[in-house]
């Protein structure tokens, strides 16, 4: 099930997509700049190329300056350099909320995607009960007559879900035949289980939960495929699995009741308000707040930061800014999280001691505005 955790890597992993295509917007421009003053080879007029040459240096330092001071706009005596410039800003503008408004909505949706993930998972072991009772030479007893398998089997909810997903592995079915020959056929455990006289309860539990963790989840071809599929399913494949074992945990066969899907979230519309929230401000930061962080990395440049650390030091402020309600050591350990995890070895101790700073600047100018828990403060 997602936690808050899970859901600022995905903010993070957005807004970190989201800079990298503005740091590709900005090169363009400088490519257009070059290109408008490039010689016309169709002119029957001799081209100055002295003059352009000066003139794309002009219109050159002219946007990395008036960018580097967020400025949308310049004025100048040559009415071409001036007209080439702002070309470039009305371009990088368009383009930049082009790609700011996709991560937005392509935030939720991978968020969303990963409840597909879970179906598609769980629906594996049951085509495996299949092909293990269509096979004739071997006896696959136990494993048909699992009875966490066999609720699996019945679940008209999965059924109806894995059909209306897509995720019912029909189009897959001779890479599922050679997964269910090559791997789980030949798995120690398995071939264990079938072995076994009469499984307990308990063993026909252990059973499915290995079978899921060691052997569709585990370091098998299995698992490789999903990480060829699904983009983010290093940090997707931990969330699916806390939900597989949440739905094999929660099932009791002997009450005769049919076995529950788990939802991705306790309450979906706060989750996906919080993670559009975050991503919208984060993205939308105000400059004074980059300054601030600007103005505490003593003898770094911002730009020079790895993008990691400027995404997530955003992403801290953002937080701290507009959830009042989430305590500042929350946040903070959050983000340093974040840094440890996904980022430089250095960067968690940096983090860290510039979030202590701006935290406290925050606080004392009135700036960031904490109630309920949020009131607990940075000790």
């Amino acid at each position: 099930m997602l936690n808050r955790r899970s859901l600022r890597i995905k903010v993070m992993q957005n807004l970190f997509a989201l800079q990298q295509c503005k740091d590709a917007n900005y090169e363009l421009c400088l490519e257009n700049i070059a290109e408008a003053f490039l010689p016309d080879l169709n002119s029957m007029e001799v081209q100055d190329k002295p003059a352009l040459n000066a003139q794309k240096k002009k219109a050159t330092k002219l946007f990395e300056t008036a960018f580097a001071n967020h400025e949308t706009s310049v004025d100048h005596e040559d009415v071409k350099v001036k007209k080439v410039v702002n070309d470039c800003f009305l371009f990088y503008t368009k383009q930049s909320k082009k790609d700011t408004d996709f991560f937005r909505k392509n935030l939720v949706s991978e968020v969303e995607r990963i409840y597909d993930q879970y179906i598609e998972v769980l629906n594996l072991v049951p085509v495996f009960a299949e092909l293990a009772a269509a096979d004739k030479k071997v006896s696959h007893k136990n494993f048909v007559s699992n009875l966490w398998i066999k609720g699996l089997v019945e679940s008209e909810a999965l059924r109806k879900d894995a059909l209306k997903l897509g995720r019912h592995w029909q189009d897959k079915a001779d890479r599922v035949k050679v997964w269910f020959r090559d791997v789980v056929r030949q798995e120690n455990e398995y071939l264990n289980y079938l072995d076994k006289k009469s499984p307990s309860l308990d063993d026909q539990k252990k059973f499915v939960n290995h079978l899921y963790k060691k052997v569709v989840l585990g370091k098998t071809v299995i698992n490789d495929f999903f990480e060829e599929e699904v983009l983010r399913w290093a940090e997707d494949k931990d969330i699916v699995k806390g939900m597989v074992e949440k739905t094999i945990k929660s099932y009791d066969p002997e009450a005769n009741t049919p076995l529950t899907l788990h939802t991705l979230s306790i309450n979906w519309d706060d989750d996906k308000q919080f993670i559009e929230n975050l991503y919208d401000t984060s993205a939308g930061l105000d400059v004074k707040y980059k300054d601030l962080i600007a103005n505490n990395t003593r003898n770094w440049e911002v730009d020079r930061l790895p993008l990691t650390d400027r995404v997530i030091l955003e992403m801290a402020i953002a937080e701290l800014l507009i959830f009042p309600n989430i305590p500042v050591k929350v946040s903070m350990n959050e983000y340093i999280e974040l840094a440890k995890n996904y980022s430089t070895p250095k960067s968690r101790q940096f983090i860290n001691g510039i979030l202590d700073v701006i935290a406290k600047d925050l606080k004392d100018t009135g700036t960031m505005k904490k109630s309920g828990r949020g009131l607990i403060d940075n000790k």
